[in-house]
């Protein structure tokens, strides 16, 4: 039962899947999971385990936190994030290695999408511009947007320029292509939200991908045999 996993991403390459076609991959290494507590109904009000990833020098974590790693008897943990699960699984034995996946399938990846800063309209909300000629002074502003005199405002959740990027991503329904338990490292086909060398979490996808419907049969043609044609040349008369 895979549960997820934290890892970070290395960056992208290309491999060849299974039909010889070349597939864009994410190389995400997810070694290393250490299990840090385990969190009943009973305590907590819900049951999940808690994972850390990437240790750290013990000068880089605040007190309270040190307390809590020391505790566990682990060492400092960068990146630490929750799993929900039912009790029965939480009682058992809990795998936090690459090998809880395997090539075929389907996982939504979350990361924090790189930021890119104050942009505009354009850029952020895909406007169309205005006039890209000489004449025009504003090519890439947002132009009017305030309706006439009724209602005479802005409406809500028009898009406006503002800072784009450095938030929360989830990314549904990669499939794994390969998993190399040697090297610690899972490769997920596609795009990764965030830049190399930052945090994801990988979980099996919620919105697994509905199988291809197959093709409706088609029915057998009636065969005419001459006495078929008969009796309905009968019928007609």
């Amino acid at each position: 039962m895979s549960i997820g996993l934290l890892g970070q991403k290395i960056g992208m390459t290309s491999v060849y899947d299974a039909k010889g076609r070349l597939c864009s991959v994410t190389v995400i290494a997810a070694g290393d999971n250490v299990l840090l507590r385990r969190l009943t109904e009973e305590n907590e009000g819900y049951s999940a385990v808690q994972v850390g990833f990437y240790s750290q020098k013990e000068s880089r974590v605040t007190k309270p936190l040190l307390g809590e790693f020391k505790k566990t008897g682990v060492e400092p943990q960068r990146f630490v994030r929750e799993f929900r699960l039912t009790n029965d699984l939480l009682e058992g034995e809990i795998n936090l290695s690459v090998t809880q996946f395997q090539a075929g399938d389907y996982v939504d990846v979350i990361g924090r999408s790189k930021g890119k800063g104050f942009q505009g309209v354009m850029k952020k909300h895909n406007f169309h511009g205005q006039g890209a000629a000489h004449g025009s002074k504003t090519h890439r502003r947002i132009g009017a947007v305030g309706n006439r005199s009724t209602p005479g405002r802005i409406w809500k959740n028009m898009g406006m320029p503002g800072h784009l990027g450095d938030e929360r991503v989830t990314v549904q329904n990669l499939q794994v292509m390969q998993v190399r338990e040697t090297e610690k490292v899972i490769l997920i086909s596609g795009a990764v939200p965030g830049a190399n060398g930052s945090f994801v979490v990988i979980r099996p996808a919620i919105k697994k991908p509905t199988a291809a419907k197959p093709e409706a049969a088609k029915k057998p043609e009636a065969v005419k045999t001459p006495e078929a044609t008969k009796e309905m040349e009968a019928a007609r008369k």
